[in-house]
């Protein structure tokens, strides 16, 4: 199609954005790079079918988590000239410090039948403004008892990428948001154009909303602060776990007690739950990699391939490699 006539097409898909205080940048980055790559023929960058917009009630730069600011481009004005708002969440803290300019608007938008999108932390913001009372929600595992602290009546979704219930799209920040974005991409444009924008930005697939978070496994999901920061410490450690005794030394407390609060938290041994996050992980690089088993074990903390394989065929009943192929056949019709 000739250049001036791809510049003549309204967009196809509008979205306006409102950036929390200290939000997470690479969510709001991935998910604006994956529309301006499919806005526009090769990488030139304009916005013509797909354009964007960051609102702001003020027009005061917001600043991110990281420090880096981004000025808002549009006052509030009428929800109904985009197809999507998105919220981009970010530190908890800030999260409360929503104007009742914003949550008018998100409430506006709802009126309007606009569809909202959650992204991070900005599924707290929607529940917030009151916006997400019989949805499905999406919310990172690193915040899920958050979440529930906060909201009664409330199921948050922690086992997927991203969730789609009717006007409501959750995800979980970070590099989902690129899959969400890439979700409405493929919606409103098309999936060549989808795939484009994910391929430029060396993502190697679209996955699918239901493709499961990377992090810790729902059943080491805790209240406990003591056993989360074990929890995370661990999660940091993969390739070096530590000795039950070098991390209650590191989290200054006693073996008894961190041994204690697992039994009482998870019903395990902080080193059964150890094991639990490096099978994990081992899953996800068996499902989505294409490292060796050797490769695996030593990314995820086994002494050896043997370790592993022993492990992964008492969880499973076979071994990392039968298992894998399993997974990549199709299912039987």
């Amino acid at each position: 199609m000739p250049t001036a006539s791809v510049a003549a097409l309204a967009p196809r898909l509008r979205v306006g954005f409102i950036l929390t205080r200290r939000f997470t940048l690479c969510a709001f980055a991935n998910f604006v790079d994956v529309l301006r790559l499919a806005a526009d023929e090769g990488d030139r960058s304009r916005p013509i079918l797909c354009s964007w917009k960051v609102l702001s009630a003020t027009m005061n730069p917001v600043t991110s988590s990281s420090g880096v600011t981004v000025q808002p481009e549009e006052r509030l004005g009428d929800p109904k000239r985009f197809d999507y708002i998105v919220v981009v969440g970010g530190l908890m803290e800030e999260l409360e410090r929503i104007t009742p300019q914003y949550t008018a608007f998100l409430q506006r938008a709802a009126q309007a039948d606009v569809p909202l999108v959650g992204v991070c932390t900005g599924a707290f913001v929607l529940h917030r403004a009151g916006l997400m009372q019989g949805y499905r929600c999406c919310v990172s595992w690193f915040h899920h008892n958050d979440f529930l602290e906060q909201f009664d009546g409330i199921n948050p979704i922690s086992d997927q990428i991203f969730v789609v219930d009717r006007g409501r799209l959750t995800c979980s920040g970070g590099a989902s948001s690129a899959q969400l974005a890439a979700y409405l991409v493929d919606r409103h444009i098309g999936r060549a154009a989808a795939k484009k924008s994910l391929s430029i930005m060396m993502i190697d697939e679209a996955m699918a909303a239901e493709r499961p978070q990377p992090g810790l496994p729902l059943e080491l999901l805790t209240t406990d602060p003591l056993v989360k920061r074990a929890l995370l410490t661990m999660q940091q450690r993969l390739d070096t776990p530590l000795t039950v005794g070098a991390l209650a030394e590191r989290l200054k407390v006693s073996r008894r007690k961190l041994e204690r609060h697992f039994a009482e938290a998870l019903e395990l041994t902080p080193s059964e739950a150890g094991k639990k996050i490096r099978l994990t992980h081992a899953e996800l690089l068996l499902l989505r990699s294409e490292r060796s088993i050797t490769q695996i074990a030593q990314e995820t903390g086994f002494s050896d391939v043997s370790h592993l394989i022993r492990v992964f065929r008492a969880v499973h009943g076979t071994t990392p490699e039968v298992w894998r192929k399993a997974q990549s056949q199709p299912p039987p019709r």
